[in-house]
C-alpha cells in the first residue's frame, strides 16, 4: 500500500515471484470510469473506490493455493484511508499491508519518470492529503521505507511476512491443541 509512485507494483512482483503466489496490480482493478477520471488528472472520491475495494478483497479471497499449497496472494493497491483498509480486511479476512512510505520529492521523481502510466504526477497531492498514517492500531501494517534499494526493501518485507506467517501457524496450533 501506499501513494501512486511509491514502488507498490514493483515489491508485489517480487514477493509474487519470491513466495510462489498470484499477485495482481490494484490498477486492473478500477473501472473504466474510474481510469477515465484519473487521466483527465481528477481524483477519485470514496464512492469511486468503495467498488474497487471490494474487487481488491474479492480478488484475495478467491486466490488459487500456490505449488506448495497454502492459499493466499498478493494486491498492490493504494489504500490510503484507514476505512479503506478496514474494508479490505472485513471482506478478505487475514492481510497484511507492507506499507511503501518516502518522501514526496522522491516520490514525485519517480512518477515523472514513468512512461504510459495513466495515473498523473499531479494527482500525488491528492494522495498525500488523502493519506491517512498507520497507527500502532494497525497491528498488521508494516511500514517500509523507500528510500533503499529494492531488494532490501523485498528483504525486509519478506522478513516480516515470514515472521507473520509463523505467528498464524504458532496461534493455529494453540487453537487445535486447546479445543
Amino acid at each position: 500500500m501506499g501513494v501512486s509512485g511509491s514502488g507498490k507494483s514493483t515489491l508485489a512482483e517480487g514477493l509474487a515471484k519470491s513466495l510462489d503466489l498470484q499477485m495482481k496490480d490494484g490498477d486492473e482493478l478500477h473501472s473504466p470510469e474510474s481510469v477515465a477520471k484519473m487521466r483527465g488528472g481528477v481524483a477519485l472520491e470514496d464512492a469511486d473506490r468503495w467498488p474497487w475495494l471490494d474487487r481488491i478483497a474479492h480478488y484475495l479471497t478467491n486466490s488459487q493455493p500456490n505449488a506448495s499449497g497454502p492459499l493466499g496472494g498478493i494486491v498492490a493497491c493504494s489504500a490510503l484511508k484507514k476505512i479503506y483498509r478496514d474494508r479490505i480486511r472485513q471482506q478478505a479476512g487475514d492481510v497484511v499491508f507492507l506499507f511503501l512510505n518516502g518522501k514526496p520529492e522522491l516520490i514525485r521523481e519517480r512518477m515523472q519518470q514513468r512512461q504510459g502510466h495513466y495515473m498523473q504526477a499531479g494527482l500525488l497531492d491528492s494522495q498525500f492529503q488523502t493519506l491517512e498514517l498507520p497507527n500502532e492500531v494497525e497491528q498488521d501494517v508494516m511500514e517500509l521505507d523507500i528510500d533503499q534499494p529494492v531488494d532490501q526493501i523485498l528483504h525486509k518485507a519478506l522478513d516480516h511476512l515470514k515472521h507473520c506467517l509463523q505467528l498464524g501457524q504458532d496461534m493455529q496450533s494453540h487453537l487445535t491443541q486447546t479445543h
